[in-house]
């Protein structure tokens, strides 16, 4: 990039500073999504009252310790933008940086498709079309839909991130209500008859991990536009403050759910489950209240999402770590190749799912799965550092925490995102090239290389064989 550029993209940038309630807004705005609105389903399938209590603890902590981890970097590595892709590239080199780049932008990317298939899913109960969500009809009006918000977003970073500030409001409303409802329509005997699921209590809680690490997807948002933060203090602030609150909320809504229904009936419901919870439980406006509020939720959340994953690609691309095409900005400030090639790869997915039969939950937990490895790498980074004891305490359970998440998403998930993971080296492979450098710097490089590539043949045989489906 000349000298020139670099400074039209300052100029602009600076136009464009997020304050501390913006920012607040994109985190809270990235995780209050599709997930929040299938929770009381996907813990009843998997928990009783006291599973589901354990697993919030633990994933409750353990997210806390990565908020504070991500946190803790921001101040303590101000010059480090689009954190998690620039701190494990900081800590572990060029190859897992790229690694973790690609890997957040492709969790986010999926997890875009998971929105439109829920939002399908939704409008299926009044327009049979739709199905679950992953008909052909369906999949057609996705794809329109996702680039008629590219549209809306290569407009400009700070406009989307305006609206995205009104649409995180907008959708909490009818989230709140829920809860307040349920709290005031309290039934002690259902909640007391859903204390204790089926099985071991440890294969209970890890069934929720996948489900509690999507909902959580989004605690790094303000780290990811630390480059447009008004002040670099406001970046940690706003982590704590979106996780705090969503954490309150979204253990509320399960729990309390507990309360309205017999857990065989909770399991038994269409996503998304809240609707049939709170249908159960005032009538049939109930379901439209959040029907409405999921439409409204998910549209914000996948223009939070949309945001983030073009911008990691976009920094990733300035430092000479992704192909220098990504670079590429309009006159609005909006990094328009990078924003091009993730809507593209949303629209591969989305084509992906007419294959799915269960195309929500497939999407939530490959999501999940893809996430894992940069926020390890992030965690591993704050590890090495060092420091007082305080932060390396903090590093420490984080690092144990996304450990264990890899270990509870399966060999299943794991080998499908060796698939994904994979195919993003030839991205790599061309950033090198235009350098003139050589592919791998180093063997632990190539071993990296090699283990993600047997992973990803092992997951195309799986899934030649059927012994992995979609």
């Amino acid at each position: 990039m000349s000298a020139d550029d670099s400074r039209a993209t300052d100029a602009r940038t600076t136009a464009q500073k997020l304050s501390l309630p913006t920012l607040t807004a994109m985190v809270v705005g990235s995780m209050v999504g599709a997930g929040v609105f299938s929770l009381p389903r996907n813990f009843a399938q998997a928990t009783g009252v006291f599973g589901a209590v354990i697993a919030w603890v633990v994933a409750g902590a353990g997210m806390l310790m990565l908020a504070f981890v991500f946190q803790s970097l921001a101040v303590r590595k101000p010059d480090l933008n689009a954190g998690v892709y620039a701190y494990a590239k900081a800590g572990f080199g060029e190859f897992p940086g790229f690694f973790s780049a690609f890997g957040f932008w492709a969790s986010a990317c999926v997890g875009n498709v998971s929105y439109w298939v829920l939002i399908k899913s939704t409008l299926g109960a009044v327009i049979p079309g739709f199905g679950e969500g992953n008909t052909p009809l369906a999949v057609a009006v996705s794809v329109v839909c996702v680039w008629g918000f590219h549209l809306v977003i290569m407009r400009g970073v700070k406009e989307a991130a305006g609206i995205n500030r009104i649409v995180t409001v907008a959708k909490l409303v009818p989230i709140l209500l829920f809860v307040a409802i349920l709290a005031l329509t309290f039934e002690a005997d259902t909640f007391s008859a859903n204390l204790w699921g089926d099985g071991p209590l440890f294969d209970q809680v890890r069934a929720t991990m996948l489900v509690t690490v999507f909902v959580f997807l989004g605690v790094e948002g303000a780290s990811v536009y630390s480059r447009y933060a008004r002040r670099r203090e406001d970046v940690g602030r706003a982590t704590l403050l979106g996780f705090l609150g969503v954490l309150a909320l979204f253990a509320s809504v399960t729990l309390l759910s507990y309360a309205a229904l017999p857990k065989a009936r909770t399991e038994a419901l269409r996503q998304p489950s809240m609707a049939g919870v709170l249908e159960a439980v005032v009538g049939p406006w109930g379901a439209v209240l959040i029907s409405v509020g999921l439409v409204v939720s998910v549209l914000g959340a996948y223009l939070a999402w949309t945001l983030m994953a073009a911008e990691v690609l976009f920094v990733a691309a300035r430092d000479d770590d992704m192909p220098a095409f990504l670079r590429r900005e309009n006159r609005h400030g909006t990094p328009s190749a990078a924003l091009v090639l993730t809507s593209a790869l949303i629209t591969a997915v989305l084509l992906v799912t007419l294959l799915s039969e269960d195309a929500f939950t497939f999407t939530l937990k490959l999501t999940s799965a893809l996430a894992l490895v940069p926020y390890l790498l992030a965690a591993g980074y704050a590890l090495k550092l060092g420091g007082p004891r305080t932060q390396v305490l903090v590093a420490a359970l984080a690092v144990l925490y996304t450990a264990f998440l890899i270990f509870a998403a399966g060999l299943k998930f794991l080998l499908l995102s060796c698939v994904v993971y994979a195919p993003g080296t030839i991205l790599f492979a061309l950033t090198r090239r235009e350098h003139g450098r050589r592919l791998f710097s180093s063997p632990a490089e190539v071993t990296l290389f090699a283990v993600v590539a047997v992973g990803a043949v092992l997951g195309v045989i799986g899934l030649a064989t059927g012994f992995i489906t979609i």
